[in-house]
């Protein structure tokens, strides 16, 4: 029957587990979406009691499947949502502020009008702005007062989603060097918090975790029948990263899921971008860290199609009608529904939907949107350019890829091959190869690797570079409208 890993991939939009085989292969999996809550323009947020009510049933399920086979846990998560929670009673006590809210764009603006940023860069290789957890927890101290009360009282908890999966499973708080990377607070050079960040957003580093390693012997939980050692933590996109087998330096791979992050591995020391590019630990052993680009709408633009404009009645739907035109009819879309990311980094952009003519059709808007993830992935791929990382192919992840007409059009789009691999749930595999090796399944990442990484399909660019040139341009100028609108 042989020995399984469980994987935790704890979404935006759903929470599920996975048994993986030590080749790689997906056993049983179980999956619940995840309820999204918008109280107020620019927030959101999640009820951090639902996401551990429906892991915990994920799990569950997934077990009754696979029996006693689970050897170890991995547990892999969106990174930037914070929750807060009481030490004692062990529940949370206010909602969960996802990574997409934008309610401290004004308090990262009055940071870096008062000369921040750099300092802030150079510490922890992230820029300022809403995405990080950092100012949303300054946010919850400054306006609810159970948190505020909590943390007078030494009863607060804080922690990014694996961190609260964590304490629920085994009353441990800790978080892992990938996540800690992304929330303003962590030294990117020592893999410690930062006192001076810490100070600077005002936070009790009393309620922060102990940061730990990615993988190891981390926490055990009882709450499945025997005890099962949790032996592996990573945030989505440094898990998604390591289960592409990006195990060299200059190796990219490109996530196409909700949002699209780009990580490139920059090896032992951690980069520095001229280009608003972000500085990212990913990984403990051996230490490696990456460079990384994050855009905010990848798959919600296309969910926007079905369910906002209604033009869609399935996702899988977009592929087809794309491809029944041969080019988007002189349509834009620039999908900035939370803000632009990389590399502009403006959290008060709106989406833009340009050059529309009475010829038309929903078939070029959904080719627009489409063409709108190569472009901005095109984006990124310059950016990495001038700060010295050029990759020679991307390979490519998440739920999105599935479509083929995207992947050839990524191809087009950045003159890169694209290379597609055989299991997309990426993120939970490189979640249960650091398990794996944290439990001494395998003697190291690269012993993983070489067992559970398959490739499926490359994707090779079609158009000319004039054609491709010709793309870029309109993009560009589009990107130009957005940003001259704020």
């Amino acid at each position: 029957m042989g020995e399984l890993i469980l994987a935790v991939d704890s979404g935006t939009t759903s929470t599920r587990a996975l048994a993986f085989d030590l080749t790689g292969r997906i056993v049983a999996v179980a999956q619940h979406d995840l309820t999204q809550h918008y109280p107020a323009p620019g927030h959101v947020e999640h009820d951090a009691a639902e996401t551990w009510r429906l892991t915990d049933r994920a799990i569950r399920e997934v077990m009754a499947k696979v029996g006693d086979r689970v050897r170890a846990i991995g547990l892999t998560n969106q990174r930037e949502t914070v929750v807060f929670w009481s030490r004692r009673s062990g529940e949370p006590l206010a909602p969960a502020i996802v990574w997409q809210d934008r309610r401290t764009a004004d308090l990262c603006a009055a940071l870096r009008e008062a000369g921040h940023e750099a300092r802030v860069q150079a510490t922890t290789g992230l820029l300022l702005d809403p995405y990080f957890s950092g100012s949303k927890i300054r946010w919850a101290l400054e306006n609810w007062p159970q948190v505020k009360a909590a943390a007078d009282s030494g009863d607060l908890a804080i922690g990014t989603v694996e961190s609260w999966l964590l304490f629920k499973l085994s009353g441990q708080h800790l978080t892992d060097a990938t996540n800690a990377s992304r929330t303003l607070l962590m030294d990117l050079s020592t893999a410690h918090w930062s006192p001076e960040m810490i100070d600077l957003l005002g936070i009790p580093a009393t309620a922060l975790p102990a940061i730990c390693p990615t993988a190891g012997l981390l926490a055990e939980t009882r709450l499945y029948g025997r005890p099962l050692m949790i032996a592996g933590l990573a945030g989505d996109q440094q898990a998604a990263t390591i289960g592409q087998g990006c195990s060299r330096p200059g190796m990219a791979k490109c996530t196409y899921g909700t949002g699209i992050f780009m990580l490139a591995n920059a090896g032992a020391l951690p980069p520095a971008s001229s280009n608003r590019l972000l500085a990212t630990f990913l990984s403990s052993s051996p230490r490696a860290y990456a460079l990384e680009g994050s855009i905010f709408v990848g798959g919600n633009a296309v969910k926007w199609l079905r369910d906002g404009l209604g033009i869609l009645d399935t996702v899988a739907e977009s592929a087809t009608l794309a491809a029944s035109v041969p080019d988007s009819g002189g349509v834009s879309f620039v999908p900035a529904f939370a803000g632009l990311g990389a590399p502009h980094w403006q959290p008060l952009a709106r989406g833009l939907l340009t050059g529309l003519t009475a010829g038309t059709t929903r078939a070029h808007i959904v080719r627009a949107t489409l063409e709108a993830m190569g472009q901005q992935t095109a984006d990124l791929i310059d950016a990495f350019a001038a700060d010295g990382v050029s990759p020679s192919s991307l390979r490519v992840d998440g739920g999105m890829v599935a479509n083929e007409w995207l992947c050839q059009d990524l191809a087009d789009a950045t003159g890169l091959p694209v290379e597609r691999p055989r299991s997309i749930e990426t993120t939970g595999l490189g979640a249960a190869m650091l398990a794996g090796v944290g439990a001494g399944l395998f003697p190291a990442l690269a012993d993983a690797e070489a067992a559970m990484v398959h490739a499926d399909r490359r994707f090779e660019p079609a158009i000319p570079a004039e054609a491709r040139a010709i793309r870029r341009k309109a993009w560009g100028q589009a990107v130009e409208q957005t940003l001259a609108g704020l």
